[in-house]
């Protein structure tokens, strides 16, 4: 997957992006920039949908999971980022928590959240799947296209790679 700086972006193609507001995500995974077509889950403290979701293939997308950036729990550990990998999906991006940081940042796969949380989330299957969310200022559309690295992440109404 090529490397596609937001900066560069932004500079090519400023009035076509939304950009999010920088709210404090950290890159956790091993990939610092990633993109792909978004797949989106909404959900509270309770994360069988991510993993229901990552479990499937993932190629060229990224999931953006809105935890309504809860910090009471995390939404993935090492072992959802594994399988995000080993599904091939570029991304994850949480408006929430994760947990073993330190193990995700060996795994080749991005992975931006808020903050890290070593409690594990409840195992309820609620929440929603590819909805519009909004967070950070935007609304992330199922469908459209995500690019995350360093300086931020953009989002597209169709790929620009």
């Amino acid at each position: 997957m090529k490397n596609i700086k937001t900066a560069d972006l932004c500079d090519d193609y400023i009035d076509e992006l939304k950009v999010a507001l920088p709210i404090g995500f950290n890159n956790y995974g091993g990939k610092k920039a990633f993109h792909g077509e978004i797949v989106t889950i909404k959900c509270l403290d309770n994360n069988p949908l991510v993993r229901a979701t990552l479990s499937e293939n993932g190629k060229g997308k990224v999931l953006v999971v809105d935890g309504e950036a809860s910090k009471k729990c995390a939404l993935a550990g090492d072992n959802i980022a594994q399988l995000a990998f080993e599904n091939e999906w570029a991304g994850i991006i949480i408006n929430g928590c994760i947990r073993d940081s330190e193990a995700i940042g060996r795994i080749a796969i991005g992975v931006k959240a808020l903050y890290t949380n070593p409690i594990k989330s409840g195992k309820l299957e609620v929440g929603k799947i590819n909805i519009p969310i909004t967070f950070a200022n935007v609304t992330f559309y199922p469908g459209e296209y995500v690019y995350s690295d360093e300086d931020g992440i953009v989002i597209s109404k169709t790929p620009l790679h």
